[in-house]
């Protein structure tokens, strides 16, 4: 028997063209979630979002708590949305775009405290939506690259702290120079195949336990 039923067509899979431009496969991959309303510029906006053969899903209302498992976000500038995102300030886990529009007051202080990473105004033109997608979703990628060399470094600057507070132990507990403190650590660390961080935090560690 022949299956009648339809899909949503908002939550459809959807692959590239062949031949597409490297931008509209790359937005192929994407999970938007779209909360504004359909009628008028709403329309449009999941119609061309739909045309980049990404999976467009669109919300309405807008949840009390957005989900994290979206990669971009387009949503209306409602006047709680800083508190829906389930995210901390700096830390997005997707890209938000603003939806805004034409004619009526915009509040700029709801707007920064959203940080989004793009603005789109309704009613939009296709351009529009082509390129609110691809700079929200780019910003949001660079901050994520921006983000990971912080962590990177804070964990660089951790790790050298906890070194040369093993060496001072070192030092200290074992009447030996800086130089000799550090290569006893650093052949500890090979000898037991670790970093020479995790052995300079477990000296510390047994340190504070003992003191």
């Amino acid at each position: 028997m022949a299956n009648n039923s339809k899909a949503d067509p908002d939550t459809l899979p959807r692959r590239p063209a062949a031949g597409a431009p490297p931008f509209r496969r790359e937005f192929a991959d994407l999970d938007i979630a779209v909360m504004t309303q359909r009628t008028g510029g709403g329309e449009l906006l999941v119609r061309e979002l739909q045309r980049t053969r990404a999976r467009v899903r669109h919300i309405w209302p807008p949840p009390e708590t957005i989900s994290p498992t979206f990669d971009v976000v387009y949503c209306d500038l409602i006047d709680d949305l800083p508190q829906r995102l389930p995210w901390l300030p700096g830390e997005p886990a997707a890209a938000l775009i603003v939806i805004v529009t034409a004619g009526q007051p915009l509040d700029l202080g709801l707007l920064r405290n959203c940080a989004s990473h793009a603005v789109i105004q309704q009613p939009a033109t296709r351009q529009a939506v082509l390129a609110s997608l691809l700079v929200g979703h780019s910003h949001f990628l660079y901050e994520r690259r921006l983000r990971g060399r912080i962590d990177k470094l804070d964990g660089n600057l951790r790790t050298m702290r906890s070194v040369e507070r093993a060496k001072a132990i070192l030092m200290q507990t074992r009447k030996i120079s800086e130089e000799e403190a550090y290569h006893y650590l650093r052949r500890q660390a090979m000898e037991r195949r670790v970093t020479i961080g995790v052995l300079a935090n477990v000296v510390v560690d047994s340190q504070d336990l003992l003191g």
